[in-house]
């Protein structure tokens, strides 16, 4: 899943691509780099941002999403909480509702998803962006992630949408401390048990800049790493700015692991005996 930021706040990419047609250029780009859905969203989340009104957001959002849907066969989400916004963007030919909310801030939006068969995301989230940064606790949090996560895809399934169609994202980076984010990564599989797919976008976040003390356009490696991981965990979609090197690192552990699983069944050869011996 490629980004792309109609807003001027962002954290990472605010304001390059308000112009509705370098956005448009902007996903076009992200497609052939091997994005297969494309994340349209037109009100910064980052913590400490303020919301839009609905009519802005409209306005940053449309005419990307027509543009979009004119040129490339890609799945289009938009990102948003508002149910006028996620209506309009449906019309103009989104196909995903990613609701960083999991649809608790307008629950509507559920029923909106189910009678247009639009699939949806449902994310963890810490109060608002405003102020999901301010001191965030869990107990547990893998468990609680956990719980609320299957709680809204309860909520979802009730409403009206399909099973295939609902995806669960644990948030990082929205109301979490460093070593949530961490925990979540390095558990997926207990998130995973449900049986629903998972969404992660760890994408250049402050959790890599407090474990690097790098600022967001230098941390693409750690971007990297987090992805791999995420994917050997048991993320089934990856939301980030850099298409390309995401997808190349990706290719490159999934066929490490493929060739793995091929030659784990097979009886030892003297080589492999004898480096083993040298391991011991």
């Amino acid at each position: 899943m490629g980004v792309i930021n109609v807003t001027p706040d962002s954290f990472y990419d605010g304001g390059r691509f308000l112009d509705p047609g370098r956005a448009v250029e902007r996903g076009l780009e992200l497609v052939e780099q091997g994005a297969d859905i494309l994340d349209v969203g037109g009100e910064s989340s980052r913590p400490g941002s303020d919301p839009v009104a609905e009519e802005e957001e409209m306005r940053r959002v449309l005419p990307v999403l027509r543009g979009l849907r004119g040129r490339s066969k890609a799945f289009l989400s938009i990102d948003t909480t508002k149910r006028r916004v996620a209506e309009a963007a449906l019309d103009a030919g989104a196909d995903i509702i990613n609701d960083i909310s999991a649809f608790r801030f307008d629950p509507s939006l559920l029923d909106l998803a189910a009678a247009r068969g639009a699939a949806v995301v449902l994310m963890h989230m810490l109060g608002r962006p405003k102020t999901m940064q301010h001191a965030p606790s869990y107990g547990d949090v893998v468990a609680e992630v956990r719980t609320f996560l299957e709680e809204r895809a309860a909520a979802a399934r009730e409403a009206g949408v399909a099973r295939e169609s609902v995806v669960l994202d644990p948030g990082i980076g929205f109301g979490k401390r460093l070593d949530d984010n961490l925990a979540l990564i390095n558990n997926l599989p207990a998130l995973g048990e449900s049986g629903y797919p998972l969404l992660v976008g760890p994408s250049r976040k402050s959790f890599l800049g407090a474990l690097l003390d790098l600022p967001a356009e230098e941390r693409l490696e750690g971007t990297l790493a987090a992805a791999v991981l995420s994917v050997v965990r048991g993320a089934h979609v990856l939301r980030v700015h850099d298409v390309r090197a995401v997808s190349r690192a990706v290719r490159t552990a999934e066929a490490v692991l493929a060739e793995g699983r091929e030659t784990g069944s097979r009886e030892p050869g003297a080589a492999e005996e004898s480096e083993a011996r040298h391991a011991g």
